[in-house]
Order: structure tokens, then C-alpha cells, then sequence
């Protein structure tokens, strides 16, 4: 009976969207584009992602718009592709809107930060 009741609630949750370690990995989506190296990281070729946010300022609007490029990518890719500081060809438009706020919108490409080689105890470039 407990056992039934666990494995309920696990599908209960996986219906809901919950959040669980597994969800934080790669999801294997990102394979569907092509990839280039770009020094230390690993980016998607010509695929960008999109965020938008509003803010009472122009700062608060940028980071509503990062963490909302940043959310879409770690559902799509997972969290190792979803850092916009790891992100390449940025793109950020800011536009005030009629109410006194701000609204923005970035664009950027997906990116990984390619794991360092450690050989005995010391990372080789």
C-alpha cells in the first residue's frame, strides 16, 4: 500500500511539473542542433533562445528578461546549457513603455562550459 502511494505521488508530481534532480540534467534536446567550440564552451551553432521581462527600471527588465531566457533553456536543454553568462552573440533591446516602465528582450545562443581535463591533481588547458 505505501509502495503504491509513493509511486502515486511521483506521478502526481511528474504531471504537475514538478521540479527533481534528474530535471536539472541534460535532456538530451539540445543534440537536435548543431554545435560549434567557442574557446572553453560548447554553443549552438545558429539556434538562439528568446527572454522578455518588464521592470519598474532598466535593470530590473534585463534581469526579468535573463532569468526568464535562463528558465525556458534549463526546461528545454537542461541546467548546464542554461547560464546567459555562458551565452554567445547577446542581444538585448529596451524599450520604455507607456506606463513609465521598461520592457526588454534578449537573445542569445545556448552554450556549455566544456569541463577541464585533471591529471593528477592539475587541470591541463
Amino acid at each position: 500500500m505505501i509502495i503504491r502511494m509513493a509511486i502515486a505521488g511521483g506521478a502526481l508530481l511528474a504531471a504537475l511539473g514538478a521540479t527533481s534532480p534528474a530535471q536539472a540534467q541534460e535532456t538530451g534536446l539540445a543534440a537536435i542542433h548543431s554545435w560549434v567550440s567557442v574557446g572553453r564552451k560548447t554553443c549552438m551553432e545558429s539556434h538562439y533562445h528568446d527572454g522578455n521581462g518588464t521592470g519598474k527600471t532598466q535593470k530590473d527588465a534585463e534581469k526579468a528578461a535573463i532569468r526568464s531566457w535562463e528558465s525556458f533553456t534549463i526546461w528545454e536543454y537542461g541546467s548546464p546549457w542554461g547560464r546567459y553568462a555562458a551565452s554567445e552573440s547577446k542581444k538585448t533591446t529596451c524599450d520604455k513603455t507607456t506606463a513609465g516602465d521598461f520592457s526588454c528582450h534578449v537573445a542569445s545562443r545556448p552554450c556549455v562550459i566544456k569541463a577541464a581535463r585533471v591529471t593528477k591533481g592539475r587541470k591541463r588547458p
